[in-house]
């Protein structure tokens, strides 16, 4: 019951991540904002760490330079955080790196 219940929170967050991303362009900064912030609040409540820590960068990263093409590869990493059934820091540690990466930090 458990699995099935976290698959459902799993997909509704991989669902709001694929509605920003498909709408990218449409939506205003502080719509974007708003949702980032709401699949930031689902991931801390059920424990989604890497999730909720790349939604606050994004946020952070919308703060400072609005909307840009970083957006998407968050949104990529969200993505693939949000399917993740390991747990742990050495998984937050995986994601925030793989960003790093990403953003030729």
């Amino acid at each position: 019951m458990k699995y099935d219940a976290m698959l459902m929170v799993r997909t509704d967050i991989v669902n709001r991540i694929d509605s920003l991303a498909a709408q990218r362009g449409h939506l205003s900064l502080a719509r974007t904002c708003e949702e980032v912030d709401g699949i930031r609040h689902i991931a801390r409540t059920y424990g989604l760490e890497p999730v909720e820590r790349l939604a606050s960068m994004l946020e952070s990263a919308l703060a400072l330079d609005g909307h840009g093409p970083v957006v998407l590869s968050y949104l990529d990493l969200m993505r693939d955080a949000a399917g993740c059934e390991q747990a742990g820091p050495e998984i937050n540690t995986a994601y925030l790196a793989a960003m790093s990466v990403r953003m030729g930090a």
